[in-house]
């Protein structure tokens, strides 16, 4: 017998998937960048672009002081040349021969006047900080030489004027820097941002297949795949509450399934030859039962069917001889020796009034059939829920 059982084909390595798949680490996705690395760096980027933000900010103020500044000196200096052209259409026809006391008074009001302007002038330029040219007070005479006084202010316009445009120029590059810094922060927000939602979202389905496999972990048999002990109970509890009041569409009844001489398999050809069979068996249930029956393996060579809506007791015991031959069939088929099934029926509303106590029910049918004879089946009754209990 040992020799023909190393003849038969192991079964396909997905029986054994879900087994493994509990052995797996709880995260296996690694990243090159934590949560805590990319929050450092984004903030450490925002600062930095904070910072040249800043600057620049003060550097705009100080260029629209200087502007401000700029249009007060040029303000003055257009001031001081109407001066001058109002001296110079009073001077006399003899010219500027430096005699103050031949020079008609009106002229000499005119040209105390543009040294008065010229003084404003001076007291702006020579407040200045900037490396602006100096005025002289020998230029603020008002007996100075009048193309001198033509000179002075014709230098000065040109001066400021320049350093307006400048400033202007400058005062439009940083407000063009200061946009850009701006599109680059807010950029960096939005992008650090997506990525938060994307890591955590990333983490949010990690944690949901993690919690997912824990899940069929605990409510699953690792060697079958099949709803275990407590997936059965879950089932049972989903029942209406009003289900006693309508046994017509709400039949519930549970067939236990006890394998026999299913220990002589693993005393003779070994556990592994064993799981191999127990893993066949449980493929044959499913494949042979409706899909809205749940198949459950109970724990070792015991299995339990929960079968929704049946009609009559001859369904159920249809269902039952199925199952027996599906076990016979797949020791023949391994070659491990004859095995077969004693299957013990536990129907709600009726023998069972309750439905919470169908699987003791039928645990207790299927030893009573085990003790007479095993191979078959047999229907809970009214006594026997109350021996079970």
């Amino acid at each position: 017998m040992a020799t023909e059982a190393s003849e038969t084909s192991t079964p396909t390595p997905e029986r054994h998937r879900p087994a493994r798949a509990l052995r797996k680490p709880a995260f296996t996705v690694r990243f090159g960048w934590g949560p805590a690395a990319l929050a450092g760096a984004g903030l450490l980027c925002l600062l930095a672009g904070l910072l040249v933000l800043a600057l620049q900010i003060k550097a705009i103020f100080s260029d629209q002081l200087k502007q401000e500044y700029t249009g007060l000196v040029l303000d003055a200096i257009g001031r001081a040349e109407s001066a001058r052209d109002l001296a110079n259409a009073r001077r006399p026809l003899t010219g500027d021969n430096g005699d103050s006391a031949g020079e008609p008074q009106d002229y000499r009001n005119a040209r105390i006047g543009l040294a008065s302007r010229l003084a404003s002038v001076a007291a702006l330029v020579n407040a200045d900080p900037a490396a602006a040219p100096r005025i002289s007070q020998r230029a603020l005479s008002p007996d100075v030489n009048f193309a001198d006084t033509d000179a002075l202010l014709r230098s000065q316009a040109a001066y400021w004027r320049a350093r307006r445009d400048l400033v202007s120029a400058d005062l439009r590059s940083r407000i063009a820097r200061v946009a850009k810094t701006l599109m680059v922060l807010s950029a960096l927000i939005f992008t650090a941002l997506v990525t938060a939602l994307g890591m955590y979202a990333k983490r949010t389905r990690q944690l949901a297949r993690e919690s997912h496999r824990f899940e069929f972990a605990a409510l699953h048999d690792a060697l079958t795949g099949l709803p275990n002990r407590r997936h059965l109970f879950a089932e049972l509890a989903q029942t209406p509450p009003g289900a006693r009041a309508d046994p017509l569409t709400h039949t519930l009844a549970v067939l236990y399934i006890d394998l026999d001489g299913f220990k002589q398999v693993n005393d003779s050809l070994g556990h592994r030859v064993g799981d191999e069979f127990l893993i066949a068996i449980a493929r044959r249930f499913r494949e042979s039962l409706r899909l809205v029956d749940v198949v459950a393996r109970i724990g070792g060579d015991e299995f339990a069917v929960l079968v929704r809506g049946f009609s009559t007791d001859v369904e159920l015991g249809a269902i039952a001889e199925r199952l027996i031959a599906c076990v016979a069939e797949t020791g023949e088929q391994m070659r491990v020796g004859f095995v077969s099934a004693s299957i013990g029926i536990a129907s709600f509303p009726q023998p069972i009034e309750d439905y919470r106590h169908l699987l003791a029910v039928a645990d207790e049918t299927m030893y009573q059939v085990k003790r007479s004879g095993k191979n078959g089946y047999a229907f809970a009754t009214r006594v026997q829920r109350s021996e079970a209990l």
